[in-house]
């Protein structure tokens, strides 16, 4: 047991903003996402492209890790990793995911659940390209999720890569990492408000057709 100076039974806030009614929505929910994200930029949220990115082994263990959303458009969310990761790893074997945008300081989340699959190797290569020098470098020093005996030898890596490929000469793309990218099959629209009574509102693709249902909160 630990000592606690603070309890977290009594640590609650009381939403306050305005009902989202389904008549309000966007048609589609790629729509919908563009302008809560517009939003969420605008209340200068730090990183409102980060998101909690859960995945599971064929036997359903879960595993989540908040990871950068890249791209988005009508197709779905794209994010970067290296494929040979544990997340890598759970989507080639069980394609499904779930992402979670956990915007709390304007009392909102998104979560969409759906399944994921690698994007073209030229897309990965036009945003590899895009990347800071480190973080190119990085991506070729990290063998991610893998262990490894300590930070010296992280360390190592990235200065023999540093001295191989200075800054201004072109780094290749690892050959095992790049982008995927979540198709939704659903996403839920979350707003915080008095009382717990949230608003739930879940596009749901049924037949090729978005459909939107309230959830109770």
């Amino acid at each position: 047991m630990t000592d606690q100076d603070i309890d977290p039974a009594t640590m609650r806030k009381q939403y306050r903003s305005e009902i989202v009614l389904e008549e309000t929505l966007a048609e589609h929910p790629m729509d919908q996402f563009a302008l809560w994200f517009q939003q969420a930029a605008d209340s200068h949220l730090f990183e409102p492209n980060a998101m909690v990115v859960s995945t599971a082994t064929p036997d359903g263990r879960p595993s989540s890790r908040t990871v950068l959303m890249k791209q988005f458009d009508g197709r779905g969310f794209v994010f970067f990793t290296n494929y040979a990761s544990r997340k890598g790893r759970e989507l080639a074997e069980n394609p499904y995911a779930a992402l979670l945008f956990p915007w709390h300081p304007i009392s909102r989340q998104v979560i969409v659940t759906g399944t994921a699959a690698r994007i073209g190797r030229d897309e990965t290569a036009a945003y590899f390209r895009s990347r800071p020098h480190g973080s190119q470098l990085g991506a070729w020093a990290s063998e991610q999720s893998s262990v490894i005996g300590s930070r010296a030898e992280l360390d190592r890596r990235y200065a023999e890569l540093d001295a191989r490929y200075p800054e201004g000469e072109q780094v290749p793309v690892p050959p095992e990492w790049g982008g995927l990218r979540v198709v939704p099959e659903a996403v839920e629209f979350w707003q915080g408000h008095e009382n717990r009574l949230h608003d739930r509102l879940r596009y749901v693709l049924d037949e090729g057709e978005w459909r939107v249902e309230r959830l109770c909160p």
